[in-house]
Order: C-alpha cells, then structure tokens, then sequence
C-alpha cells in the first residue's frame, strides 16, 4: 500500500462501446463493463473477499428503486482502491442497498487495487490527473511513508521518544 505512481506516457484510455456501463466520479471515469469482463478473463489476480455493508455509503442519490428488488445480491460488487488502502463502491449500488434493507452485514466483493483499475480510465486527462490525486494522497499532512511503509507522524513521533527515554 501506498507506492508512488509513475506517469506512463505511453498510456492508452479504455475505449467506451455503445451500451459500456460507465461509472463516472468527477473528472474520473471508469469503464465498468471493460471491469466486469477482465474479471471475468482473470478471476484469479482480483481479490474477492466479504465486506461489511456498513463501511459503504448509504443512500445513493440515483437508486432506481424498481430496479433494487430485481437484483441478485449473489453477484459479487466491485470496489476500488481509491485512494492508499481505502476502497469506493464502483459497480453494485443496488445490490448493496438492497443487502442493507435485507438486514444482510456482509457480500462478496471484487477488489481492484490501484494498478488494476487504472488501466479502464477512459481518457487521458482524466489518467494524469488521478496519477497526481493519489501521489498527493501519499504526502497527506497526517501521513509520512518509508520506503514502502506507511506510517503515522504521530506513532513516530511517540516512537523517537520512547527511543530518548530509553537512552
């Protein structure tokens, strides 16, 4: 968690087919259908795991709700790391509402870390700019990174002095 990305120049957008699902989030617009069908090409290098319906967003603004009783909870929703160790629901507002109203704590879920749903950006403005968006989230005031660790200013603060003291 928590590498700097690195801007590819030679980056190429996902390209959007009539009828592609989309989910747009600002200036970042990812190509849900393209999502769906690598998953389905590589099922084994996406982790699905349960999650805890609680942790997400309740209240969607644009529930359909005719649509929230015909969908199947069974299939999997697809989150992505949208920032450093932290997940957004990118495909399965319904399937999570109603899972909520059903009184249900956990589903399934595809989690798409960085790199993985990067690739399905469907422009290239939008590409840079979320390259700088995460990189900033790196350098967050409450955070400081070693290497690869990611550590808290506070708990290394505490720790230097808890080194002085032992001297």
């Amino acid at each position: 968690m928590g590498n700097i990305l690195k801007r590819d120049d030679d980056f190429t957008p996902c390209p959007v087919a009539a009828g592609d699902e989309l989910f747009p989030n600002g200036i970042f617009v990812f190509n849900i259908t393209k999502i769906i069908e690598y998953i389905q090409k590589n099922p084994d290098s996406i982790t699905l795991e349960e999650v805890d319906v609680s942790d997400f967003f309740k209240g969607f603004s644009s529930i359909n709700e005719f649509y929230v009783d015909s969908v199947e909870i069974s299939k999997p929703v697809i989150l992505a790391e949208i920032t450093p160790g932290r997940y957004n629901l990118i495909d399965g507002n319904h399937r999570m509402e109603k899972a909520r109203r059903m009184g249900i704590n956990n589903i399934r879920a595809y989690k798409l870390n960085v790199e993985q749903h990067m690739r399905f950006l469907t422009s290239k403005k939008a590409y840079g700019a979320y390259i700088e968006y995460w990189n900033s989230k790196l350098f967050d005031k409450n955070f400081l990174f070693e290497g690869k660790s990611r550590r808290k200013k506070k708990d290394m603060v505490k720790e230097k002095n808890n080194q002085k003291a032992r001297e």
